[in-house]
């Protein structure tokens, strides 16, 4: 193990110790968001570490954020915000499963890289959305029929809402451009962002609003379409 290999481990550890005493995560997602990271690391390097570690403290400020109003209306998150071990799989899942593929196959390290960076823009795209748009939309509708619906129910989406969701996931496609080096990918993981918020959404509508679906794996199903998009970018 290299001295980098040793620092980053060292420093997975401690973000995972101090997201659990600091109320982030339970004991379950800290060693689960341990376990993710280090996966990311090992298949993406550096980069992939970058855009997990953004996606994380941007969602997890996104969750906090004005948590009276969203109580008001019935929306905040269950355990004041904690994040268990289900809800980070169901986040970081499909970047941790890139991440071993990327270890294993270290020819496919670039591909993996963008995979991890689509998966995390649309992660990060939903959640901003999410938590931001019921705060700051003004007016919410259906995506499937476009009628006029309740803030905060599943497939419900706000103008406002989607625009940060599209700021989110520019953000990650920012953090990897800066690594990685300013190109086209930096349109393709903000448009996986996009589509990844949207599949959310409609899957939301469809399925978790009738109780066939979970919220978890709407969001992995949401994770694995911007990874889809990258994937199909580069024609692999």
């Amino acid at each position: 193990m290299t001295l980098i290999d040793t620092s980053v481990f060292a420093a997975l550890l401690l973000a995972a110790i101090w997201s659990y005493y600091s109320g982030k995560l339970t004991h379950t997602g800290a060693t689960a968001g341990f376990l993710t990271g280090l996966l990311i690391y090992k298949g993406a390097a550096l980069t992939g570490l970058a855009t997990l570690a953004t996606f994380f403290t941007v969602s997890t400020a996104a969750t906090k954020w004005q948590t009276n109003k969203k109580t008001a209306i019935g929306a905040a998150e269950k355990n004041k915000g904690r994040r268990t071990a289900a809800q980070v799989l169901a986040n970081g899942g499909v970047a941790a499963i890139l991440g071993l593929t990327g270890w294993q196959l270290p020819e496919k390290a670039s591909v993996v890289q963008l995979m991890i960076a689509g998966s995390l823009a649309a992660a990060t795209a939903d959640t901003l959305s999410s938590e931001l748009g019921m705060i700051y939309g003004r007016r919410f509708f259906n995506i499937l029929t476009f009628k006029k619906d309740s803030c905060g129910l599943n497939g419900v989406i706000s103008i406002e809402g989607t625009l940060i969701g599209l700021i989110g996931a520019m953000l990650i496609a920012a953090v990897y451009a800066v690594i990685v080096g300013w190109n086209i990918a930096f349109c393709w993981i903000t448009l996986a962002g996009l589509i990844g918020n949207l599949v959310d959404s409609i899957l939301g509508a469809v399925f978790e609003r009738r109780g066939l679906m979970g919220n978890n794996l709407v969001n992995f199903l949401n994770t694995m379409a911007g990874a889809w998009v990258c994937w199909m970018a580069v024609g692999v």
